[in-house]
């Protein structure tokens, strides 16, 4: 286990953790390097960093851009970002502009299935709540008593075609892998086994990331079963990609991989981190 996780939340975004909490776990799991890729913002990359540098953790900045691919929400993830370019900033602020009027419709929908004060109870958690998003709303229905854990959540309410799930119309693909390259960053589809799409649709989406410069994907992450890594290893090598790891991780116990805690590359792959050290 190389311990290299290049996916990981704080409580800037959706995650439960400061970020100097993230980098204790993480340390305290043996983790190589780490990268904070919060969902449309950087706001906590500074903080990460000095975190880092302090228990001797190679820091990678990022982020994770939403985008509206095929009628749907997919995530990239751009590496090695430049946190202080302000055009990035900007689109990224752009991007995230919408998330209050989403939560509310998804507090409202709750509500009509009689499950009150959601968006409330939730908006009272966040500093901001321009950062709320659907894992805000899965911790309020487990906390709730309405659903096991996060996954059935998910399930039963907030995923797309349930009934509290609320489309929003991200940025495209082209816009995001141009973003991250413009802040000299590298591209990643994230957790690629995670999206309900067909196998033709994930391959021309994976057609048209790598003709608009995208560079790697996800092959092991804490977002979709390890019995599908050496399917995503497979499609890196037929089309070239670097390969990435990351847990994803945004609380104790959500996902199936802990911060820091990350197995290693199925053989045969370059992994994206190759010329970092």
């Amino acid at each position: 286990m190389l311990n290299i996780d290049l996916h990981s939340h704080s409580k800037c975004s959706d995650g439960l953790l400061l970020p100097e909490e993230l980098v204790a776990r993480a340390a305290t799991n043996g983790a190589k390097a780490l990268a904070l890729t919060d969902h449309d913002m950087v706001k906590g990359v500074e903080r990460t960093r000095a975190a880092c540098d302090k228990v001797g953790i190679h820091f990678v900045p990022g982020v994770e851009i939403s985008i509206t691919w095929g009628g749907r929400s997919i995530h990239i993830v751009g590496l090695q970002v430049d946190e202080n370019n302000q055009q990035f900033v900007d689109n990224l602020d752009a991007n995230r502009s919408g998330r209050v009027e989403r939560a509310v419709e998804i507090g409202r929908r709750l509500e009509a299935l009689g499950i009150p004060d959601a968006y409330e109870s939730v908006a009272a958690k966040v500093s901001d709540p321009i950062i709320i998003s659907r894992k805000h709303f899965s911790r309020f229905l487990v906390n709730t008593g309405v659903c096991a854990d996060t996954t059935e959540a998910f399930e039963k309410y907030l995923k797309k075609g349930r009934p509290a799930y609320v489309f929003h119309q991200w940025t495209t693909l082209e816009k995001a892998v141009g973003w991250i390259r413009d802040a000299g960053g590298i591209a990643v589809i994230a957790h690629p086994g995670r999206y309900e799409i067909s196998g033709e649709s994930l391959l021309s989406l994976f057609d048209e990331f790598k003709q608009l410069g995208g560079a790697a994907i996800e092959v092991v992450t804490g977002s979709h079963g390890r019995e599908l890594y050496p399917y995503f290893a497979d499609l890196a090598r037929r089309y070239g990609f670097l390969a990435s790891a990351g847990s994803d991780f945004h609380a104790p116990g959500e996902n199936y991989l802990d911060v820091g805690k990350i197995p290693s590359l199925p053989e045969g792959l370059t992994p994206v981190w190759q010329d970092w050290f």
